[in-house]
């Protein structure tokens, strides 16, 4: 039985309306799984044919991650048009999560592209339906109480975070442990999960959302008076310019991926590339549009608008920085960072990675528990897939925290050749192989012995002949095979067991994902004080310092790989780096986060607020496409100079566009004319 929309704030958990918790809880499944697959992406993608991974360049993965976070920042911008117009804020949000529980199935059957590149599809389509809605819906829930609407995007937030710690932590682990299908099939099944608890629990909402609410949108500023301006239709050129910017800005982002995947460039012709001159010509065409229509306005609401294009400009160069969490750094936490520690080091860890693991699920449980008293009968079938939820999140939990104190290190012996050969500087080079299976020993190769360490689940006893895989092909990091994964590849390694080696666990590379999420977690009430207080910073001051920040970050990572020589491909430098690096970024991101959509609302007229709201995400989509392209950049500057070149470049850029930032503070306060 439907009820009012009232009936949304009769009943409280932590002072806040019980409704509000079914869609906390939605979006942290959301969230769970959109983070869970990110952290797992890049990953799978450049790893060994041997642990079930594709073995792609690095520069492949990394162009093909950026379009996919570009156009996460697109799609919403048709599905927050659609919703408005003919569906409703909770039709979308339900088909919406429908299309990404098909993408992430799609996403587990891992042994095709065809299914990797349709999963990726469907959540790019599902994520366009439901991630401006769900935020939207709140602000129409709360529409006559906007006192408490501070509050209750505080505790959603808390659902945000709370779900990509989850889904990175355990569909990360589980897909570096079990396998990448494990990883990608569990964010599809706590999609379906939220999917079916917000669906079942639809009453609580009354009537609001379920039909697009036509009524007066105007736009109130600060001192909530009505922003009035002549009107400004789209003309026909206005028109014509939006489809050619649309149609070939698409193009130019998915042909990116494309050309270096299938090897087949849309964009080429004639034996010339016109990749460059598409985008580029894209952009002027794109800003002739913009300065067009804002130049018709009126001297106070074009002053406005060119302040939403400036910060815009900002966003891009942070996000272009920031989004390389799941690129470049994911790489660098893999391939170049010491993840393995032993005796009292491995202990701690263990014992940390269990408290900040059950801490933040025990307290979600309780959050849990509350909303069960409030609302168990009325609601009971979503109630009961909720608390089915947590059933298996527990269970998941408690198998990662007796995996981890049960897995052993062991030292093992397998049969090498050595072979001397001349580089192209005429030095002498001796190259130390494994033999394989299928290893056929040159003339002239002296047969030694190699000596390394693997970890393994499995209890092994001294002699014990096992298969191996050289996952770098350098001869450095060693990885147990399965029976399995031993049949199905061509290049296992004959191992013997020489001892058990106590004490000694491997990080999963994924878990470092995780801090960005607990930091926020941490730092976010000091930031909220902060920006209360009577020192906070104009909107260009928080970008600066949310750059700087994130350049600290970077140089913290540029410092550490200092002694990684050119051209390597693997290293092994301290954990330290990578945590510092991102609670400088997380740090970045809370300067950066509030100053968002909240000033786009606020600065821009009735009749443009659609058209800025689609230059905002667009301003995204760039960052996220041109952090691919930057992190695809990561093998040239490594091979021609050395990595931390690499991570240099992304401490200066942040620095050089924080100080512009700071410069244009003076020029934004006028242009903004007392919005605050």
């Amino acid at each position: 039985m439907n009820t009012s929309s009232n009936d949304f704030f009769k009943s409280q958990v932590l002072g806040h309306p019980s409704g509000l918790f079914v869609l906390f809880f939605t979006e942290m499944w959301e969230r769970f799984s959109f983070y869970g697959m990110r952290a797992l992406l890049v990953l799978f993608l450049v790893s060994s044919l041997g642990i079930g991974g594709w073995d792609w360049p690095r520069e492949n993965a990394l162009a093909l991650y950026g379009t996919y976070l570009a156009l996460l920042y697109l799609t919403p911008i048709i599905g927050g048009t659609l919703a408005d117009k003919y569906l409703g804020n909770r039709k979308a949000i339900i088909i919406g999560a429908l299309i990404m529980t098909l993408g992430h199935v799609s996403m587990a059957i891992e042994s095709s592209p065809i299914f990797l590149y349709l999963g990726l599809g469907l959540l790019v389509v599902g994520t366009g339906f439901f991630k401006p809605n769900m935020t939207s819906f709140i602000s129409v829930l709360y529409k006559d109480f906007p006192e408490k609407k501070d509050g209750a995007y505080t505790i959603f937030y808390m659902g945000v975070n709370a779900g990509a710690f989850l889904g990175i932590m355990l569909c990360g682990y589980m897909g570096e442990i079990l396998g990448w299908s494990w990883g990608f099939g569990l964010a599809g099944i706590f999609m379906l999960l939220g999917l079916l608890q917000f669906t079942l629990a639809q009453g609580i909402f009354g009537d609001v959302g379920n039909k697009p609410n036509n009524e007066d949108k105007s736009i109130e500023t600060d001192n909530h008076t009505k922003i009035e301006d002549k009107l400004n239709p789209f003309t026909l050129v206005d028109k014509i310019l939006v489809v050619i910017v649309a149609v070939a800005g698409l193009t130019w982002i998915i042909n990116d991926p494309f050309s270096k995947i299938a090897n087949f460039n849309v964009l080429s012709f004639g034996g010339i590339d016109f990749s460059n001159y598409t985008i580029l010509i894209t952009l002027i065409l794109f800003l002739y549009l913009l300065g067009s229509r804002i130049v018709r306005y009126s001297t106070i609401t074009r002053d406005k608008m060119i302040a939403v294009v400036i910060l815009a400009f900002f966003i891009i160069f942070f996000w272009a920085s920031f989004e390389q969490a799941g690129g470049s750094m994911s790489i660098f936490a893999k391939d170049y960072t010491s993840r393995i520690l032993s005796g009292n080091s491995a202990l701690i860890f263990n014992i940390v990675d269990v408290i900040i693991t059950v801490v933040p699920i025990a307290i979600i449980t309780w959050v849990l528990f509350l909303l069960f008293k409030q609302t168990f009968k009325k609601y009971f079938f979503s109630n009961l897939i909720l608390g089915f939820s947590f059933i298996i999140i527990w269970g998941l939990i408690i198998w990662k925290i007796n995996n981890n104190f049960n897995t052993y290190s062991y030292e093992v012996s397998y049969a090498t050749y050595k072979i001397t050969s001349i580089n192209d500087k005429g030095e002498e080079v001796v190259k130390e192989l494994p033999i394989t299976a299928n290893t056929e020993v040159p003339e002239g190769a002296i047969l030694s012995e190699g000596i390394t360490v693997i970890r393994s689940s499995s209890e092994f006893l001294k002699s014990d002949n096992i298969s191996i895989l050289d996952l770098d092909k350098k001869g450095v990091n060693f990885k147990y095979l399965t029976i399995d994964q031993a049949n199905a590849i061509n290049n296992n390694i004959p191992a013997t067991i020489i001892q058990k080696k106590e004490n000694e666990i491997q990080i999963p590379a994924t878990w470092f994902l995780i801090l960005n999420s607990l930091f926020i977690i941490a730092f976010a009430p000091l930031f909220s004080k902060w920006w209360e207080s009577k020192y906070n910073p104009n909107p260009a001051a928080k970008y600066a310092i949310g750059l700087f920040f994130l350049a600290i970050g970077f140089a913290f990572l540029a410092y550490g790989s200092s002694g990684i020589p050119q051209g390597a491909k693997t290293a092994s430098v301290s954990i330290v780096w990578l945590i510092m690096a991102f609670l400088f970024h997380t740090l970045g991101e809370l300067c950066v986060s509030p100053v968002g959509l909240s000033y786009v609302s606020k600065l821009v007229p009735p009749r443009m607020i659609a058209f800025m709201f689609g230059v905002w995400y667009l301003a995204l989509a760039i960052g996220n496409k041109t952090s691919g392209k930057m992190g695809a950049m990561i093998d040239v500057i490594t091979t021609k100079y050395d990595i931390s070149t690499f991570f240099l470049i992304f401490t200066f850029v942040p620095i050089v566009i924080g100080i512009i930032a700071l410069s244009l503070t003076p020029v934004l306060k006028k242009l903004m004319h007392g919005v605050k």
